[in-house]
């Protein structure tokens, strides 16, 4: 693994969690370098309890592990409600094994061998999709952190949003897609440019993380029988708006 560059940043809790021990010493070194505050934890359970007592930014989570595997992980987290950005590590590279990774919640994958300074700004990236928006308001209506559209309220800030009444909690990533469809309403948003503001790159064509989390949102948001709201724009993108 190439070691990164040295950069100056702001300092923000990471844990990685690796049961190779190289591996786990390379990472933390490359992110101490960074400027990240920095901890290690050898399988899920203890990743689990370093959660719970540390609080970090951000996972560095490894997907083979004895114990405890890093999707199981992943999936007691989000099932507790916790949104922590999660960046997956995985030998596996198909396009089911990515999907298993987002489908457990996590928020980016990147896989073994990789470069470390490619790890660093994929973390870096995560942090600030995850920092609080101080660009202002946008989009087709907006009041400080919320966007509506017709009968649907999204509150960036907390991930939560209404539509007819129904309050609707959202993941990172949801939340993250939605914010960007709002702010574009009415426009139609080629699936690379979705790739890429979501999850900082493409996956290419055979990839269907995109459909999975659209599917993810169009449940959530027709539950009540609602219309639909993010329409399918075949061989192009997605639209948010009136049929």
């Amino acid at each position: 693994m190439t070691p990164p560059p040295a950069r100056a940043a702001y300092a923000s809790k990471v844990l990685v969690v690796d049961d190779d021990p190289e591996v786990r010493a390379a990472v933390e070194d490359a992110l101490s370098v960074e400027g990240h505050l920095v901890r290690g934890a050898a399988d899920g359970h203890r990743a689990l309890t370093a959660v719970a007592r540390w609080e970090p930014d951000l996972l560095v989570l490894d997907v083979k592990m004895p114990v405890l595997d890093g999707l199981a992980v992943c999936r007691r987290l989000r099932a507790a409600g916790d949104r922590t950005p999660v960046l997956v590590l995985t030998a596996l590279d198909s396009v089911s094994d990515r999907v298993d990774g987002l489908d457990a919640g996590a928020d980016d994958y990147l896989v073994k061998p990789f470069a470390l300074d490619e790890l660093v700004a994929r973390v870096r990236a995560l942090l600030r999709r995850a920092a609080p928006d101080t660009t202002g308001p946008g989009g087709p209506e907006a009041d400080g952190d919320a966007l509506s559209y017709g009968d649907l309220t999204l509150d960036t800030r907390t991930r939560t949003g209404e539509r007819a009444g129904r309050r609707i909690e959202f993941s990172r990533t949801e939340a993250t897609l939605l914010e960007l469809l709002l702010r574009n309403a009415g426009q139609v948003l080629p699936r690379e440019l979705i790739h890429e503001a979501v999850w900082g790159r493409d996956f290419g064509p055979d990839s269907n993380s995109l459909a999975v989390y659209v599917g993810y949102l169009r449940r959530k948001l027709e539950s009540g029988g609602e219309a639909r709201l993010v329409h399918t724009v075949h061989g192009v993108g997605y639209r948010l708006g009136s049929p």
